[in-house]
This record gives C-alpha cells, structure tokens and sequence, in this order.
C-alpha cells in the first residue's frame, strides 16, 4: 500500500471539542497537544517521513485576547516539555510561518529547539503564524530584493525558482491534506504545496483524532490514482503506479 512521505494537517475542533464537554476552549487546545504526540507515533510506524501540523494562522490572531495568549503558553511549554522527546524519536522539529509575530522569548525557544534537533532526519513541522497567502507574498518579497540587489534575472524565475523562496523549500509538497472536524474549505493552508495533494475530511474532531482514523486517511489514500496533470498514474519509490 502506498504511503504518502509527507501528510500535513489541518488541526480543527479543539473549541467544539471543548464546549460539547462545558469545558474551555483552552481546555481543547491541550487535548489537541496530547493528540499531536499521538499522530507523530502514528507517521512513524506508517513511514511518514514530513508531517506538517496547521497549529496557528496568521488570522488566529483575531480570537479573544485570552485564547491567543493561552495558546502562546502552551506551546511554549510544549516546545520545552517535548525536546528530549524529539531527540529520543529522533525527530526535527521545524517551525514555519511569521516568527516576527511571535514574542521575542518564544522565538528563542523556537531557534533552540530547532537547533538541538537539526540533525534528525523526521520532521515535524509547525505552521505558526501561518498563511498560505503570507508565504507566497513573502516569497515574492524575497525575489523583489533579490532584484532590486541586482542579483536576478527575471527569465530564471519559474515555478521551482519561487518554491525555492517559501518558506521550507527543501520539503517536498504533502501528498494527502487531512483536515478533521469535517469542515470543506482549506483554511489559507500550503496554497502552494497543495497544488496535488490528495484530501481527507473527516468529521472526527482533532481531540478524538486516533490511530483508526489515521489509519483510513491512509486508506483512501491508497485508493487514489495520482496522475498530477497525466493520463497514467505516477510511481511510488518501488516503481509501483501510486493509486
């Protein structure tokens, strides 16, 4: 059965979650954490080598005062909490998004994990701060300088030259999206990376998000026959057609 290398995510209902149980949201959000820890095991014994985790989008920063700092705690913690775990799974942990949004203390923690963890070849990748939008707008930014230096030619600029300014260049695309809570929209996420990737809404909220679930997301996968624009279907790293 063919395995997609990376799977990113779209981490919805940690709120519904909460309020279906009279709880607080943030109560949600660390339910969400405990789940992350859960789905990180489950890409490792499936051979997911990228798995990127929706975790903060730059329109986030709209909720209630309250929410957002909670969430900025809380993944300062994790960051904290969750190093010797990173080291012990052998995992990278990367984060993706506007950093310069964040507090000055949480971007050094940000560096130092990623840092400690810069040699493992699994990644975990966190969108914080992000948008699909910001990312290409960013990237355009980063040519427009490269201009203005005088180092560009405009004819060298093609699709690989732009990807080649996003944020992790050296990630390949996901090849499944899985969003739960059983919403239909992207939600401003990878609008680039996510040109041919294959999607899985589940109605499962991300608290309740468990190894059965991971497990038909992988499912419907398989059953997909990739074709990325072509008439036949594209091969797997075996040389097998991709379904």
């Amino acid at each position: 059965m063919p395995v997609p290398s990376h799977i990113a995510m779209i981490m919805d209902g940690n709120g519904r979650w909460a309020k279906a149980r009279g709880k607080p949201r943030l109560a949600g959000h660390r339910a969400g954490v405990d789940t992350v820890e859960r789905v990180l095991g489950y890409c490792s014994d499936a051979g997911v080598k990228y798995l990127t985790l929706y975790a903060f989008s730059t329109e986030n920063w709209k909720r209630p005062a309250a929410e957002v700092s909670g969430l900025m705690k809380l993944f300062s913690l994790y960051l904290k909490r969750k190093l010797s775990l990173f080291k012990k799974k052998k995992v990278r942990l990367r984060v993706i998004g506007r950093r310069s949004d964040l507090a000055a203390p949480l971007q050094k923690e940000i560096e130092r994990v990623e840092r400690e963890t810069a040699h493992f070849d699994r990644q975990l990748i966190l969108a914080v701060s992000y948008g699909g939008r910001a990312e290409i707008a960013d990237a355009a930014r980063r040519i427009a300088e490269e201009a203005r230096a005088g180092t560009l030619d405009p004819a060298d600029v093609d699709e690989k030259f732009f990807a080649g300014r996003l944020y992790a260049p050296d990630v390949p695309d996901p090849e499944l999206i899985v969003r739960t809570s059983g919403e239909m929209r992207v939600s401003n996420f990878l609008l680039w990376e996510c040109a041919y990737s294959e999607f899985y809404i589940t109605p499962v909220l991300w608290p309740d998000f468990d190894r059965a679930e991971f497990d038909r997301a992988l499912a419907a996968y398989a059953m997909r026959e990739r074709r990325l624009g072509g008439v036949e279907a594209v091969k797997d790293a075996e040389g097998a057609a991709a379904k």
